[in-house]
């Protein structure tokens, strides 16, 4: 079973519910994508319009990853820097995989994926991206290549009496 991948796929009403309920799945299973279970799909809709603007601006770019069914199983947003001495780089976020299909080496694919179509993007040497700290996601996006760059202790508040550390990785493309 293999995921497809489209980078700046239409978006329509199918994409949008498709991404929202992947987000909530993402989340309740314990994902770190920007919300603490449990969540809904109307919950996290406010912040996927945000991602859609931001596309529809061209601020963002979204990798979708299609099942064999054409549901959506995973994302990975781009946003390229706008900065005129960082244009250089993008920041990677909201990286998403279905639960279900977790464990099987479709992480990495989809981490290539993103790589792919970082190295796509005119002038773009570097991959950019930030994740919680507390589940082990340094180790595996270590181990598709990218780097530990920085770390702000408890700064991320998952409950009162929980705090995470914001963890920044670098993958260089050239």
């Amino acid at each position: 079973m293999t995921l497809r991948y489209v980078l700046d796929p239409p978006v329509d009403r199918r994409l949008a519910d498709g991404v929202c309920d992947l987000w909530a799945r993402v989340t309740n299973a314990g994902g770190a994508v920007g919300f603490v279970p449990p969540v809904t799909a109307e919950d996290v809709r406010p912040e996927l319009t945000r991602h859609l603007t931001a596309m529809a601006e061209g601020r963002a770019r979204l990798l979708a990853a299609y099942d064999e069914e054409d549901r959506v199983a995973g994302t990975a947003f781009l946003m390229p820097n706008t900065h005129r001495l960082m244009r250089h780089w993008v920041w990677l976020y909201t990286v998403m995989l279905s639960p279900d299909r977790q464990g099987r080496g479709e992480g990495r694919a989809l981490m290539a994926a993103v790589e792919e179509a970082a190295r796509g993007m005119d002038g773009v040497r570097g991959i950019r991206l930030t994740c919680r700290g507390g589940l082990g996601l340094e180790r595996f996006y270590g181990s598709c290549g990218y780097k530990e760059v920085g770390r702000v202790p408890d700064a991320i508040r998952v409950a009162d009496d929980d705090l995470r550390d914001d963890i920044t990785m670098w993958l260089r493309l050239s």
